[in-house]
């Protein structure tokens, strides 16, 4: 596989989102050299354990920095500016406070590729504030959706927010570095973790809202689902039912019909209002079977669901262990998981080992980039490509609307008979709205900048039509089960045989073989299965899922590889078949638990608010504080001794820090529980906005709990216009998320709304030449149209 060959990244950053982004490109045959200070990258000496790593760098750095390269030096030195003359991308994590004027830079080399990963941005009001990965994920209303009622909310545990800013990160830096390889129209790529964290985890309630009119914010908007994960006899299983066929088919599992005939716990509002009755009959069920045994009467009935895994049991699953997803890290000493995808059945490059600091230094040719001359105008990176998308729910949605905003035509498919799933969650419109299949805040926002169509592909009519648009298409993308797209006849052979340039990119949940390869996951289930739900909640509480992430970090997996692929196609002169597996893409962003494992013997574990690289770190109720009426959370994450004293001197140097006054962060961890208690009583009385103030002017990561309802008023997504108004047909105005990074040639992202169902039927299929009168046939025999079958016509 030839992949990214030729392309020279060179990577300023430290830290994960940095590093994966970097690492995606490396994996992908890109030479990446890797820039670092005269004492090393200090994510060498990271371990989440703090466990001793006798004089080796750390497992994680190793993981992330594999087939780089590593040089000592910084910019403004003569042997690393000729290396930004002889590179295609450039990737930086220092903030609005970089050492380097990144504009000058940018303007020295054209069709150079500059990607900024930072906090909040490089603009807006927020941008130079002091901040941490707990601070971040308060500050975007993500740990606000997540929690029981009336109790502390939590975070997403495992650094969710650098993992998930990665692949984002890597996906705007690959489609502009094509784009610039072609045209010579270099970019500069400002990204927000805000903004992906925002939209990775709160579930578009500000779009909610909207729809709902936008009632006062009040109350708590926090919320755990039901079923989710539950405990058995000799562990903890997960389940997601997220239609109506598959609590249904939970209830018959259960051995309760009476519950299917009287509804009573069809919606997710019924079970949450009687929690405790509806727990009771669930674990009367669970807690009586084994985990394996649960797993394998749900799967029967295609409920989903998978066993909760930790870091030391991922490995050893039956799938992983089929599909040969971990081996051994080239440097020794833990496993790791392989890159999320394969391209024509090869997965991309072998792994070397992580470089030592230096390895490479005076080693480098430093040749100066050849660009072609930018004489055309600046169009979107994949501007002339067209996409037939049958995907479905938000995983593969959130691929194809990444690709639709980077320029490409893509034709959402659905059917009356079967709409995109995720529609089914306007469901809470349905005694209101006539047309409540319009009104999901997941489909308007995963959905902008396409066209949608409806074709039955279970009929011939349906799929001769959609042959007929596939030999005109240049990605076919599609997130079924392995077996439905056979079942339409359009498996890769036929798609190859009616278009050889097309890309076909499938995205199963766990994979095109192994003993899972039928199984229906979604998010939930990612986030049940790879780790990632074991370090998330409260330590006194069962794991808890993290609402969401896994969905667009699979989406963005797959339009990654689907990008290498185009690269691949130039290579061979024809398409490819990329296999980019939905778990295997999590299993990456939770890397850290299986290699914490596998290298020191270390289980991480849910912490609820607090972290290994910081103390204290937390939520405090202030002033007016009620955690039902009227929440009243202030995040504070202490990560650095200078920040601990900052916060003292804050306080006032209280009686009862005088013993921890040179408290290191170990010895902060281990008196966690007298420093919440202490800080619990200090802060009660105080104002949040007050302390957030004076905490940041101090330079401690401070933050109040924002509201997912009211996201679109949050003065930095307002000042880096991250939410855009759309003019829907049915919905009317409405204001959506975009994308989490701004180019600078580029002032917006939403050119079309989200497509009704249906709506562009007649302009698509005139295309491929049918009349009115075939039009019109093929609405008779809903072959097409504009409404659920289920609901009429």
């Amino acid at each position: 596989m030839q992949g990214l060959k030729g392309i020279r990244v060179v990577d300023l950053s430290s830290g994960i989102a940095g590093g994966y982004a970097t690492k995606l490109f490396a994996d992908a045959g890109a030479d990446v050299i890797k820039v670092e200070p005269e004492g090393g990258d200090p994510f060498r000496r990271w371990t989440a354990s703090g466990h001793e790593r006798d004089g080796r760098d750390g497992a994680l750095f190793r993981f992330l920095s594999g087939s780089k390269r590593s040089v000592v030096g910084a910019v403004g030195e003569p042997d690393v500016d000729a290396l930004l003359a002889s590179a295609d991308l450039v990737v930086d994590t220092e903030g609005p406070a970089a050492s380097f004027d990144r504009a000058t830079l940018v303007a020295q080399h054209p069709g150079l590729v500059w990607l900024s990963i930072s906090p909040y941005g490089l603009e807006g009001p927020y941008a130079d504030r002091p901040w941490s990965e707990f601070t971040i994920q308060a500050e975007c209303g993500s740990i606000s959706v997540r929690g029981l009622t009336g109790q502390e909310p939590y975070q997403a545990g495992g650094r969710t927010t650098e993992w998930i800013g990665g692949v984002f990160s890597a996906v705007a830096a690959i489609a502009a570095v094509r784009l610039a390889r072609a045209t010579g129209h270099g970019e500069f790529i400002d990204f927000s973790l805000q903004e992906v964290m925002a939209y990775g985890t709160t579930n578009f309630m500000d779009t909610m809202w909207g729809l709902l009119g936008r009632p006062p914010v009040e109350g708590s908007v926090q919320s755990t689902e039901t079923p989710s994960i539950e405990p058995t006899r000799d562990g903890y299983v997960g389940f997601n039912t997220n239609s109506a066929q598959q609590i249904s088919d939970f209830l018959l599992m259960l051995g309760r019909p009476d519950l299917r005939e009287t509804g009573e716990f069809n919606l997710a509002g019924q079970r949450s209002a009687r929690i405790e009755e509806w727990e009771a009959i669930v674990h009367a069920y669970t807690t009586e079977r084994t985990t394996a045994e649960v797993v394998e009467e749900a799967a029967l009935l295609r409920i989903p669901v998978a066993p909760v895994l930790s870091g030391a049991t991922v490995p050893i699953h039956e799938q992983f262990e089929a599909r040969g997803v971990f081996s051994e890290d080239p440097s020794g000493g833990f496993i790791r998981p392989r890159p999320p995808y394969k391209v024509d059945g090869q997965e991309p490059r072998t792994p070397t080992a992580a470089p030592a600091l230096g390895e490479h230094t005076g080693k480098v040719e430093a040749h100066k980039a050849v660009r072609p001359v930018a004489t055309d105008a600046r169009t979107l990176p994949l501007e002339g490509l067209r996409v037939f998308d049958t995907t479905a729910w938000w995983a593969g949605p959130s691929a194809s609307h990444m690709l639709a905003c980077l320029g490409a035509d893509v034709i959402h498919v659905e059917s009356i008979q079967r709409p995109d799933g995720m529609r089914s969650t306007g469901g809470m419109f349905a005694g209101g709205k006539d047309a409540w299949w319009e009104y999901s805040m997941f489909f308007l926002n995963a959905n902008t900048n396409k066209r949608g169509l409806t074709l039955d592909l279970t009929r011939d009519e349906g799929r001769e039509l959609a042959k007929k648009l596939i030999a005109e298409s240049d990605i076919v993308i599609e997130n079924f089960s392995p077996r439905v797209m056979e079942g339409f006849g359009l498996d890769w052979e036929t798609i190859h045989a009616l278009n050889p340039n097309s890309i076909m990119t499938r995205m199963p949940a766990f994979g095109l073989d192994g003993p899972w390869r039928d199984h229906v996951g979604f998010a939930q289930t990612m986030e049940q299965m790879t780790g990632l739900a074991w370090c998330t909640g409260h330590p006194d509480d069962r794991p808890r899922i993290q609402r969401g992430p896994c969905d667009p970090i699979s989406g963005m997996h797959a339009v990654f590889a689907t990008i290498v692929a185009l690269f691949e196609r130039e290579h061979l002169g024809h398409g490819v078949h990329v296999e980019c597996t939905m778990v295997e893409g999590a299993l990456n962003a939770a890397a850290e638990q299986v290699i914490e494992s596998s290298a020191y013997g270390v289980v991480l574990e849910r912490e609820g608010n607090r972290a290994p690289w910081a103390a204290p770190q937390g939520l405090y109720p202030c002033a007016g504080h009620d955690a039902g009426a009227t929440p009243k959370w202030l995040a504070l994450s202490i990560e650095t001794d200078a920040q601990w004293a900052a916060l003292l001197e804050w306080l006032d140097h209280p009686e009862w820090s005088a013993p921890l006054t040179n408290a290191s962060l170990a010895e902060r961890r281990a008196a966690h529980d007298e420093i919440d208690a202490a800080l619990r009583k200090a802060l009660a009385d105080l104002e949040v906005d007050r302390c957030v103030e004076e905490l940041l002017a101090k330079g401690v990561p401070a933050a109040p709990l924002v509201d997912a309802r009211a996201l679109g008023d949050h003065p930095q997504f307002v000042a880096r216009r991250f939410f855009e108004e759309i003019d829907h047909a049915v919905v009317g105005r409405q204001r959506v998320m975009t994308l989490p990074f701004r180019f600078a040639s580029r002032d917006h992202w939403v050119d079309l709304p989200p497509p009704t169902l249906g709506e562009h039927n007649d302009e698509i299929l005139r295309s491929v030449g049918c009349s009115d009168e075939d039009l019109e046939k093929l609405a008779t025999d809903q072959i097409i149209g504009s409404r659920p079958a289920r609901v009429g016509a």
